[in-house]
């Protein structure tokens, strides 16, 4: 592997921030005294699965790390929670700087097939039934990514609503406390419950919920292409259009990590 090709993928100011995230290695049993991996090298393998999609075992050599330790890593790493910590040391970086914008959140979802099934999985009733998942994104109301999930893609988004909610982390701003609530909640039909709006207002946010055969959903339109715009950043990543991933986890894991490597960008544009 090329050093342009490592730096691009794990630029030096990703690194500093993954790195003290990493969980300490232990040696495997069977001793033998085997060379440690370059963890740096199997983490730039991680995200060349992520953006390129290739299969585990069609990993290039030239990485110095094998499809079976990168992949083995892959899962202690998610087991460790370290696509959610880092995703969260991205948004803590974006909110010193006044980049995260709490006027409002937006959520959305999209649908993917699920070519092996597993958990998280469902009839997609847009894809002939086919086995598919869905990803639910919330983000602020500029498009940065705060928070993701996955289901079955025969979930309806509305179910999605309170745990996306929930799930927003304390961002760290650029002055005062941690914060973790938007102002205001547009969201389209498909999240229309009559519990919501109660149940927003209850933990402080105005709701603007869009009802079926009443309203236009063109106001809220003006606020959706962004989260529609976040999502599209997140397809770029080719390992999130086809869901190869039997377990759910693994799956949920690459969406974390896409997250943040959006927010990466973002604040490498600051830099420049």
């Amino acid at each position: 592997m090329s050093a342009d090709l490592s730096i691009r993928l794990v630029p030096d100011a990703l690194w500093e921030l993954v790195g003290p995230l990493l969980p300490s290695s232990e040696p495997r049993p069977q001793g033998g005294g085997t060379t440690p991996c370059d963890e740096r090298a199997v983490f730039t393998a991680v995200v060349y699965v992520l953006t390129t999609g290739c299969a585990w075992r069609h990993l290039p050599p030239t990485f110095g790390t094998s499809p079976a330790t990168a992949h083995r890593r892959f899962t202690i790493w998610t087991e460790a929670g370290l696509w959610r910590r880092l995703h969260r040391a991205e948004l803590d970086e974006l909110g010193a700087r006044g980049k995260v914008d709490w006027t409002s959140a937006i959520v959305d979802a999209a649908s993917v097939r699920a070519k092996k099934g597993g958990s998280q999985t469902g009839s997609n009733p847009v894809d002939r039934g086919k086995k598919g998942s869905k990803l639910h994104v919330l983000s602020d109301a500029q498009g940065v990514p705060l928070t993701g999930a996955v289901s079955g893609a025969n979930m309806h988004d509305s179910l999605a609503l309170k745990p996306l909610i929930l799930s927003i982390p304390a961002i760290r701003p650029r002055r005062g406390s941690r914060r973790s609530r938007p102002v205001k909640l547009p969201v389209d039909k498909a999240y229309c419950s009559a519990e919501h709006p109660a149940w927003l207002r209850e933990r402080g946010l105005v709701p603007r919920i869009g009802r079926p055969a009443i309203e236009s959903g063109e106001r809220l339109g003006r606020h959706r292409w962004k989260i529609e715009r976040s999502i599209a950043w997140l397809f770029g990543y080719r390992r999130l259009t086809i869901r190869y991933e039997r377990k759910g986890s693994h799956f949920l894991a690459f969406l974390g990590l896409a997250a943040a490597l959006t927010c990466c960008k973002k604040l490498a544009k600051l830099v420049t």
